[in-house]
């Protein structure tokens, strides 16, 4: 045990989400890199490749080197997507496969459309022993290896639960040329000592310290690269997370027994890389396992009461089980996805620190040694829609199922695989009454407008058709640039056959929707009627209001709405002025229907007393509308305020005062 300690690696701290090999190897795979990504030329070119893709971001000058492509190489090869290099003393290159093109298992990892489907192809490639070992002649498989250790944990304490810290100091620093009864009783050592101190923290510290010893790089590694090497396990779908450490799937469990190993294999490495780059077996190939894994997860479901029905499907073949064993396990996922739902309104403060993490551009928040949250910087897109779902299962009250609601993909773990694709909006938040689709996205330079404009209106249109009840669009946004908001305010679409539609859509910074949320859930308070009238009041001035005074009014209106429900007082103003928009239509007790032309206002700083402004169609240029609706501001003459609206009706044009005449009960708008 004194040994020199080698953090083995299933993954790669610079590809930290393996979610994303697949995206960037469908851009390799249709690019003119395939077979010649070697040599700094096709490094460079990959990599902005990659970065024009946005696969990956390339700050100008943060790498010149061609490492990103580098990073993205390593893991195409080592889960045998690509043909790896082969050395001279094992072999000949032509024996295995043109360096760097695509293998046949490559092309099946293509083809992958589903979650599990790409899961199983990372615990082929992960069942594999490529990894070498000391002597330099036989490989293991650090997953094998790692399950091995979790079930011999299961047989003496009930449980395969290994924590981070254990995961860190003896699975991940540990191999076959260990005894796996030691390892296993070092990781209790170490449990029982843990348990009974009382400063975790620094605990941990000093039992990095005393491990290190034997560790020729820096201690920081243990976490770090554990973190990476569990995430990278986590995909292949035999384990998920419990707490910050990892857990066997229940229905894993006899998938998890065949492949666990805790011995090296003789075979040379071009035999393992010809397994891996060819599809390597799995147990479940085999009839009787893939009968054995199907038996205990209806098993599983009986127990849970979770009705199903796979009468239908054919069991003569293990292609044919295992379909049906996937169809179960999909029934299982959305069942768990809604209880996970029906518990989101308990959580709905980890929620609030999600989003003060995507705020702040992604991070991590540490609440205890054993409990952290984190939103990795190079995937806030995911994180944001995933936050904002859970949000609104938070808030509740839908009546679509949770999976419907969005178009994201979910990983065990109910963390998001990666950002919706496009065609369909992000959110689609169904209730009795209404529906609210929300899109999020985490630009916001001027391009937010370019990006989102369009697509946003045209999945809000494609929703009022659908749905047979009020529409609301809500766009969330780390911050809100005044193009996409004057976009919004107009609302204006023309669907099929140049029907025009108004939609009803409102702009908010994560920060406003923040506030609104968590005052809801401060007061005990959350009801989705709640959020519609937030989005109703803060679309009600956008007719009279410029982009920038209306995102200033949204501000405003949120802040009061949230100290209403914070505090349970309803302010009434009483002297709130009625908005009336360029050209509105108002009905008259006595003179029937007309329509505003103009508004007479006063400028102190004006020489004529009263000033006439046309407003049929909209203010001049010069002049804007306050938030209030009533104050002016003239570019060369300031603040003023409106005295009155000319109105044209049938027979005659007359000035009413504003707000008098449109408060007195003789006019309405329609």
């Amino acid at each position: 045990m004194s040994e020199q300690i080698k953090i083995w690696l299933v993954g790669n701290t610079g590809l930290r989400n393996p979610n994303r090999i697949q995206e960037g190897f469908s851009v390799y795979a249709s690019s003119a890199f395939v077979g010649h990504l070697h040599g700094r030329e096709n490094e460079l070119g990959f990599m902005n490749l990659l970065d024009e893709k946005g696969i990956i971001q390339n700050e100008v000058g943060k790498d010149s080197s061609g490492s990103h492509a580098r990073k993205w190489r390593l893991m195409f090869a080592k889960n045998g997507l690509i043909y790896p290099q082969i050395q001279k003393k094992d072999g000949r290159q032509e024996d295995l496969g043109a360096l760097d093109d695509i293998t046949p298992f490559g092309r099946s990892f293509l083809k992958a459309d589903t979650y599990p489907a790409v899961q199983e192809c990372f615990l082929r490639a992960m069942s594999v022993e490529q990894f070498p070992m000391s002597d330099g002649t036989h490989y293991f498989s650090p997953l094998r290896w790692l399950l091995a250790i979790m079930l011999e944990l299961e047989k003496r304490t009930g449980t395969s639960e290994l924590s981070r810290i254990e995961f860190a100091l003896w699975g991940q620093t540990t191999n076959p040329s260990y005894k796996l009864e030691e390892v296993v009783d070092n990781i209790l050592d170490l449990r029982q000592r843990r348990s009974a101190s009382q400063a975790k923290r620094s605990f941990d510290k000093k039992e990095i310290a005393k491990r290190g010893e034997n560790y020729d790089k820096k201690a920081d590694n243990f976490l770090d690269y554990g973190d990476m090497n569990m995430r990278y396990l986590r995909i292949s779908g035999v384990l998920q997370r419990k707490g910050r450490g990892l857990i066997i799937v229940p229905t894993k469990r006899i998938l998890a027994e065949k492949l666990a190993k805790s011995t090296t294999s003789l075979q040379s490495i071009m035999e393992q890389y010809k397994l891996l780059c060819t599809g390597a077996p799995l147990p479940t190939d085999n009839m009787d396992v893939a009968k054995s894994l199907l038996d205990d997860l209806v098993r599983q479901m009986k127990e849970r009461h979770i009705l199903f029905d796979i009468s239908d499907l054919p069991l003569n073949t293990p292609t044919e089980v295992n379909i049906a064993r996937q169809r179960l396990e999909n029934i299982l996922a959305q069942t768990d996805e809604i209880q996970y739902a029906s518990d989101q309104c308990n959580q709905w403060e980890e929620i609030r620190d999600y989003m003060t993490l995507l705020i702040k551009g992604g991070g991590k928040m540490v609440y205890d040694e054993d409990n952290a949250i984190e939103v990795p910087k190079d995937e806030t897109p995911a994180y944001l829609e995933w936050t904002l779902w859970r949000a609104a299962l938070a808030i509740d009250h839908m009546v679509n199922k949770p999976y419907e609601v969005r178009g994201f993909k979910l990983d065990s773990d109910f963390l998001p695989v990666s950002a919706a694709g496009g065609g369909k909006g992000d959110l689609y938040c169904e209730f009795n009454d209404f529906t609210i689709l929300t899109e999020v996205t985490m630009s916001t330079s001027s391009r937010q407008e370019a990006m989102e404009g369009e697509p946003v209106r045209r999945h809000v249109s494609d929703a009022v058709l659908k749905y047979d009840k009020p529409v609301y669009g809500m766009f969330v946004a780390v911050r809100i640039d005044t193009n996409t908001a004057e976009t919004f305010k107009h609302g204006i679409w023309y669907a099929k056959g140049d029907v025009k539609q108004r939609l009803d859509i409102v702009p908010l910074t994560l920060v406003q929707f923040q506030k609104y949320f968590v005052a809801m859930f401060e007061s005990n308070k959350s009801d989705p009627q709640k959020l519609r009238d937030l989005i109703l009041q803060c679309e009600s001035r956008r007719d009279i209001l410029e982009a920038p005074a209306w995102k200033e009014y949204i501000d405003t209106t949120v802040s009061e709405k949230a100290n209403e429900i914070a505090s349970g007082i309803v302010v009434h103003k009483s002297d709130d002025a009625p908005l009336v928009p360029a050209g509105a239509v108002v009905r008259h007790v006595t003179f029937g229907e007309g329509q505003v032309v103009a508004l007479e206002a006063s400028f102190p700083e004006c020489p004529a007393k009263t000033v006439e402004i046309p407003y049929l169609r909209s203010l001049p240029d010069a002049i804007s509308f306050c938030a209030d609706g009533r104050t002016l501001l003239h570019d060369r003459f300031g603040e003023g305020t409106v005295l009155a609206y000319t109105v044209v009706f049938q027979n005659q044009m007359l000035t009413l005062s504003y707000p008098a005449a449109f408060k007195n009960g003789c006019l309405a708008m329609e």
